[in-house]
C-alpha cells in the first residue's frame, strides 16, 4: 500500500492557497502554512521547516504581491519572490521532493498583442515582475523538480482582487475610470487550484503519460479569453446590476508607481499538449465565483 504523500502548502489564508487547501486535500496530506506560520522572508526559517516536515511536495502560491508598494519595498519584495522560492527549491532538491510554484505574465515585457509563450524573452517592467523572475530562476538553478505556473489577474472572493475592488467602488460611487488598454486573462483563483491538483494527480498516477515523461518546467495557467480591465468591469457591472458609469481610458491616464505590461496576454497551449487541461473561458469562470459567494 503506498504512503499518501505529504504536501507542504504556503500562503494558506491567500486567495490560491485558500483553493488549493480544500483542492489538494485528495491527493495526501496537506500541511499548510500562513505567513504567521511560515515568514518567507526570513530564508533560514523557510529552510528550517521544510527539514522539519520533510515533504514530498512543496506547493508555493505564496508571494509579495504589492506591485505598486515592492517598487519602495525592493529588499523584501526580493526576499519573498526571488530568495525564498530558492531555499524551497534547493530543500526539494535535497528531499527529492517535487517543487510547484506560481508566477506571473508580469516577468515580460507587454509589447506587441500575440499571447507569450513560455520561453518567450523576459523582460519585466517592474521590481514585482523581476523578483518574480529571479525567483522562477533560482529554481530552475537549484535542480529540484518542478513545475512553475505563469498566471494572470488573478481573483475570487477572497483577499485582495480587482473583482472585489471594483464591486466595493460600483457601490459607492456614480463613475470609475478604468484602464483600457491593458489586455489579459482575469483568472480564478479556484481554477488554478483546481487545475493543479489535476497535473498533481496525473504525475502521481503511474500510468500517466506525464508521469513517465516527467514534465517539468515553466507552464502557462490562465482562464481562456481575452479582455482588458475595463471589459472585467463591464462583466462585472453586468453581474452585479450596478448603475455606475465606466469610463474607458489609456493607461497613461492612471499613473502608478510601477509601469505594467499593456500585453498580458499567455499562450496556454504547452499545459493543454503535455497535460490535456485547460481552463474554461473567463466570462464562465466569473460567473462561477459570482454564483457561489452569493450563496
Amino acid at each position: 500500500m503506498t504512503t499518501a504523500p505529504r504536501i507542504l502548502l504556503t500562503g494558506a489564508r491567500g486567495q490560491v492557497g485558500w483553493e488549493l487547501r480544500r483542492t489538494l486535500s485528495c491527493l495526501g496530506e496537506v500541511v499548510a502554512l500562513d505567513s504567521r506560520s511560515m515568514n518567507l522572508a526570513d530564508a533560514e526559517g523557510v529552510r528550517q521547516t521544510v527539514r522539519e516536515m520533510a515533504p514530498n511536495i512543496i506547493v508555493n502560491p505564496a508571494a509579495y504581491t504589492a506591485v505598486d508598494k515592492a517598487e519602495s519595498e525592493p529588499e523584501l519584495a526580493h526576499a519573498v519572490n526571488a530568495v525564498a522560492p530558492g531555499v524551497l527549491a534547493e530543500e526539494a532538491a535535497r528531499l527529492g521532493a517535487l517543487l510547484v510554484h506560481y508566477s506571473t505574465d508580469y516577468v515580460f515585457n507587454g509589447s506587441g498583442s500575440t499571447p507569450w509563450k513560455e520561453d518567450d524573452a523576459c523582460d519585466p517592467l517592474n521590481v514585482y515582475g523581476a523578483t518574480k523572475l529571479a525567483g522562477e530562476r533560482a529554481i530552475q538553478a537549484a535542480g529540484c523538480s518542478h513545475l512553475i505556473f505563469r498566471t494572470s489577474w488573478v481573483y475570487g472572493a477572497r483577499g485582495s482582487n480587482f473583482l472585489l475592488t471594483m464591486r466595493r467602488l460600483m457601490r459607492e460611487r456614480p463613475e470609475l475610470k478604468i484602464v483600457a488598454d491593458q489586455v489579459g486573462a482575469p483568472t480564478w483563483c479556484r481554477d488554478l487550484a483546481e487545475a493543479t491538483a489535476q497535473v498533481l494527480g496525473q504525475i502521481a498516477s503511474p500510468m500517466s503519460a506525464a508521469n513517465q515523461a516527467e514534465p517539468w518546467g515553466i507552464y502557462h495557467m490562465t482562464n481562456a479569453g481575452e479582455t482588458s480591465w475595463h471589459g472585467f468591469a463591464e462583466a462585472i457591472q453586468a453581474h452585479d446590476g450596478a448603475g455606475v458609469r465606466l469610463l474607458p481610458i489609456p493607461n497613461s491616464d492612471y499613473p502608478t508607481p510601477a509601469k505594467r505590461p499593456l500585453n498580458s496576454r499567455l499562450n496556454n497551449d504547452k499545459l493543454k499538449q503535455t497535460f490535456g487541461i485547460s481552463l474554461q473561458d473567463w466570462h464562465a469562470a466569473l460567473a462561477l465565483c459570482l454564483e457561489a459567494d452569493n450563496r
